[in-house]
């Protein structure tokens, strides 16, 4: 959860069965988990050589009210997590959930950009001391794409850029599917954005979770109840990709530099 300003930090999982949702992501990237009791409800954390890179919780009661299905969500860091909440909601975001303070570990707020999309700012607790080993990518484990389908996808990318620093990386047309826009934070490729087709209801980010070799992880994925909803198929600079849903419905990807 360390990590520069504008940069994404962490991953979080809502699920409807958080042990079912452990196994099948231990089965498919090969992540190992650790169940934490704390006094709001049980988290688990899921971790890649040894450290963390992703974490998950039960669906909690006000997103469920607001009818949030099984999905996974994203944690931009930010150096004042009030101060930022006010830039978004100028910026024509919307505010789904107050800053809240985890004591000791960080400042959080869930956030949507002006197309719908769901995001966390936060602000970790500087006495925290990054971990030594945590993997990068494209290390398996790893989270090592961001691909967003916008309300709009250059309003998107304006959107993003003003409040985090990102930049414009190559711009590849799509033909009747648009405009995919990839982003840089730092000079360094991280995701991509487009404007989502019609007949995608709501705008949503997806994150791309490396493994070692994807026919491999297919295999894993069907035979522990996932769908796979697109792909396989290889990406310009060489990487394969599929798009699945895990058992609890719940949309993510899958990368690696070997088909």
């Amino acid at each position: 959860m360390f990590t520069p300003h504008g940069k994404f930090g962490w991953y979080e999982l809502m699920t409807t069965d958080t042990a079912a949702a452990a196994e099948f992501y231990g089965n498919v990237v090969g992540w190992t988990s650790q169940e934490m009791k704390g006094a709001s409800g049980d988290y688990t954390v899921f971790s890649a050589e040894g450290a963390g890179v992703a974490g998950m919780l039960t669906i909690p009661e006000e997103a469920k009210a607001m009818g949030t299905p099984p999905s996974w969500i994203g944690y931009i860091a930010v150096d004042d997590v009030d101060a930022h909440i006010t830039k978004i909601t100028e910026a024509g975001g919307k505010l789904l959930r107050p800053a809240t303070d985890i004591p000791g570990m960080l400042r959080f707020a869930v956030v949507a950009d002006p197309g719908g999309a769901a995001f966390i700012v936060f602000t970790p607790n500087p006495a925290m001391t990054p971990p030594a080993n945590r993997p990068v990518p494209p290390a398996p484990g790893t989270i090592s794409w961001h691909e967003l389908y916008a309300g709009d996808g250059a309003a998107a990318f304006d959107f993003y850029s003003s409040l985090f620093g990102w930049t414009k990386g190559e711009t590849m047309d799509m033909g009747p599917m648009g405009i995919y826009q990839i982003f840089n934070m730092d000079g360094a490729q991280a995701g991509g954005m487009m404007t989502k087709p019609p007949n995608i209801p709501v705008a949503f980010w997806t994150y791309y979770l490396q493994v070692d070799d994807i026919n491999a992880a297919i295999e894993r994925l069907k035979a522990g109840g996932g769908a796979v909803t697109m792909g396989p198929h290889q990406v310009p600079g060489g990487s394969w990709i599929v798009l699945g849903t895990d058992p609890q419905g719940a949309n993510f990807a899958l990368v690696s530099a070997k088909g």
